[in-house]
């Protein structure tokens, strides 16, 4: 079973208009409400492609109410926290493209976090992977998500993390499988500095806008439209080089892999495998918002599958495009991930050094725990293996632990399917 964690889940509100004017006045075409948040979208995508899934999180007032009801009613399982304060609204107002607004949602008290981390250690029994996607909501600290992933370690299963600034940082400390970040997010992460200890800055805006290939813009946070160029002469402008050195440097903070969005251009993996680009054959229009979870979604059911990368990351380019095609976040359009599927390139890219952090500071000197990228990653399992805390045989997809010794694949010797 695949468990995904959303803190910040909200309902999500979508407006179909003609075409957004600023200052003007809109008649609205179409009103859909859909249980939200980055971790709902990628349960429902999962539970659409019939994979087992259980969504959880925190959700709190009759909003939250509202958002249990909904994500009910398309099937997928949930086993959330309540709490005291009010689950937040996002809105977003689709044309041709997606202009959103979002609320800023609930404090969630110390008490309550407690709760929540006794409810999760007890699902983790039935995972193979967890997904830990979006924004904190303000009162947690920063380091939840590192929390989760090592409490995700200690009871053997892998992690996929999918967040941005401190919380990101944070996160690489303590190790998750696969991270998912935006070129954006990346060069933040080498250019700022950690937040000193005690700040909980984790801010409900993360910026966690993702542009997979075909143009996501995700309700957890901002709209970088990234695109693979962050506009602020930095060291990733040069494409996909830059790209993978920043993704390369991420890893080196202690993620197993980084799969980095690279824009129109797809997606950027650096693994204990190697290095990848997956590149969709055209870019679909429609609705970007939740195609970095659709994206997310892939990444976590080949981690279970323990597929290797060509493997996954065509999976992942083929769902971000259909999720792109589907009118609303956490739903997709299967007929374009089946025609998309078999033209996705994967080609393996010369070894990346990472590109230095832009300040003096030492990230292992903040993160005592983080790992040179190639020593042994002590998380994920198989599915079929007995549950134990001692690191699995083998390498599956995601870990950072030597793989058996075989030249460095091509795309030629793995052709997109």
């Amino acid at each position: 079973m695949i468990l995904t964690v959303t803190l910040n889940a909200a309902l999500d509100v979508t407006y179909r208009v003609d075409a957004v004017v600023p200052h003007g006045t809109h008649r609205v075409a179409e009103v859909t409400e859909r249980a939200g948040g980055k971790g709902l979208n990628v349960a429902r995508v999962l539970h659409a492609l019939g994979e087992p899934v259980l969504a959880t999180g925190l959700l709190g007032g009759p909003i939250g109410a509202r958002v249990a009801r909904l994500l009910d009613a398309d099937g997928v399982a949930a086993a959330f926290e309540r709490i005291g304060g009010e689950t937040r609204r996002t809105v977003a107002v689709v044309d041709t493209d997606a202009t959103g607004f979002w609320e800023p949602g609930p404090v969630v008290t110390a008490a309550e976090w407690s709760a929540f981390r006794a409810r999760y250690r007890a699902l983790l029994s039935d995972a193979v992977v967890v997904v830990l996607s979006g924004s904190l909501p303000r009162g947690l600290p920063v380091d939840a998500y590192a929390a989760l992933i090592r409490d995700a370690r200690a009871a053997g299963v892998a992690s996929v993390l999918d967040t941005s600034g401190d919380a990101l940082r944070a996160g690489l400390a303590a190790g998750p499988d696969v991270v998912k970040p935006n070129a954006e997010e990346l060069h933040t992460l080498r250019t700022r500095t950690a937040a000193p200890a005690g700040d909980d800055r984790n801010g409900e805006h993360d910026g966690n806008g993702e542009h997979d290939g075909n143009g996501e813009h995700d309700r957890d946070g901002g709209d970088d439209r990234d695109g693979g160029d962050d506009r602020d002469g930095g060291d990733d402008r040069d494409g996909l080089d830059g790209l993978a050195r920043l993704a390369a440097a991420a890893r080196a903070l202690g993620a197993g892999a980084v799969v980095a969005s690279a824009g129109p251009e797809g997606l950027v993996a650096v693994t204990a495998d190697g290095t990848w680009h997956a590149r969709p054959p055209e870019v679909v229009t429609g609705n970007p918002t939740g195609a970095g979870d659709a994206c997310v979604a892939a990444l976590a059911r080949n981690l279970r599958d323990r597929n290797p990368w060509p493997r996954t990351l065509t999976d992942a380019v083929a769902l971000s495009a259909a999720a792109v095609a589907a009118p609303v976040a956490g739903a997709l359009d299967p007929a374009v991930a089946a025609r998309l599927r078999p033209a996705v390139t994967v080609t393996a890219l010369a070894p990346a050094a990472p590109t230095p952090p832009a300040t003096a500071a030492d990230p292992t000197a903040r993160h005592p725990t983080a790992r040179h990228p190639d020593s042994p990653h002590p998380n994920a399992r198989h599915p079929n293996a007995p549950r134990s805390n001692a690191p699995a045989a083998g390498a599956p997809l995601g870990t950072g632990r030597p793989a058996p010794a075989r030249s460095a694949p091509t795309a030629q010797e793995h052709p997109a399917c």
